[in-house]
């Protein structure tokens, strides 16, 4: 049986250096890219996201920036259907698709398909934020330690996002969300450990370029650095104009993103400029922590050290490899 081209996933922490190797490989192919971030979806947060500029989204014909108000959400669901629906439409014009970007649950949930959960439920969602409005999101935290005390455990009092979702599960099921979750890991595990085999049955042969740090403080001073430019290019001003306006608030997935929310903090008068910039620097190093961590489960891998100057080319090299052979 004849393998399927290969789409080529090229995956990173953040500041490792993807957006020049994408330019660089649309260079060499008729690319066109899919990005696989949670951030770029949003429109009017260009900055903080790093979002491709527009000279270079007129180089290379990119998809899923911009396609959603910062009011809205977007789920790992919604992000597979539109990726695989794009993937065919790339591919009927004679194009490769390239994936690229650091929000590795969006490629969990391409690769490896959905969680069986259940779907979300507006008019539940509704009661359980009145409820958070009144009695706050610690109180809510502490009724999922009753009702789900591993998935309790590893959610601060404050994230709104999950305690919500995990309540909902544990509502609507009937059932912790942590039993759920184990019970589809079990299942995964015995239906295959074999990666390449479960692309294959999928119709899709995934290959994961990881740009990855041979010494973690550089890629610290790295996003030091690549923070300090976005405050230098107006990041402050850009979150303003989130902050005013009446439909957004912290509890958003928007506002939650790394960098928004700090400088949102910020604006509500929580902390000073600098506090709020070491906040932000901080959670962005333990954003790459988790991206790393994700990436160095994946056995499969091909493997380019970020920091080193070839860097690039060896990216180059490695989709040659897999496109000439």
């Amino acid at each position: 049986m004849t393998r399927p081209a290969p789409i080529f996933c090229l995956a990173g922490p953040t500041a490792a250096g993807k957006s020049a190797a994408t330019l660089a490989l649309a260079q060499r192919w008729p690319l066109e890219i899919i990005n696989v971030d949670s951030a770029t979806i949003y429109r009017g947060m260009d900055i903080g996201t790093a979002k491709p500029s527009v000279r270079e989204q007129t180089l290379v014909p990119q998809h899923l920036l911009d396609i959603r108000d910062p009011a809205q959400s977007y789920s790992a669901a919604e992000f597979r259907t539109d990726t695989l629906r794009l993937i065919d439409e790339i591919r009927a014009r004679g194009r490769m698709p390239l994936l690229a970007g650091g929000t590795m649950m969006y490629y969990k949930a391409l690769r490896e398909g959905l969680d069986d959960l259940p779907q979300a439920d507006p008019a539940l969602r509704a009661t359980l934020e009145a409820r958070a409005a009144q009695e706050g999101w610690p109180a809510l935290h502490a009724e999922l330690a009753e009702r789900d005390p591993v998935t309790a455990a590893r959610l601060a009092p404050n994230d709104s996002q999950r305690i919500q979702r995990a309540l909902e599960v544990c509502i609507l099921s009937g059932q912790p969300m942590s039993n759920l979750l184990q019970r589809r890991s079990r299942a995964a595990t015995v239906e295959t450990t074999d990666r390449e085999a479960r692309d294959e049955v999928s119709g899709h042969r995934y290959i994961t370029l990881s740009l990855e740090p041979s010494d973690r403080t550089a890629l610290h001073a790295r996003i030091a650095q690549r923070f300090d430019a976005m405050l230098d290019a107006g990041l402050l001003d850009e979150v303003r104009r989130l902050h005013a306006r009446d439909d957004l608030h912290p509890g958003l997935p928007s506002v939650r993103c790394v960098g928004y929310r700090q400088m949102w903090a910020h604006l509500d008068g929580v902390t000073d400029l600098d506090t709020a910039r070491e906040q932000a620097i901080a959670a962005t190093r333990q954003l790459a922590k988790r991206q790393i961590t994700w990436l160095r489960a994946q056995p499969d891998r091909v493997i380019v050290d970020c920091l080193a100057e070839d860097a690039v080319g060896q990216v180059i090299d490695a989709v040659a490899g897999e496109v000439s052979g």
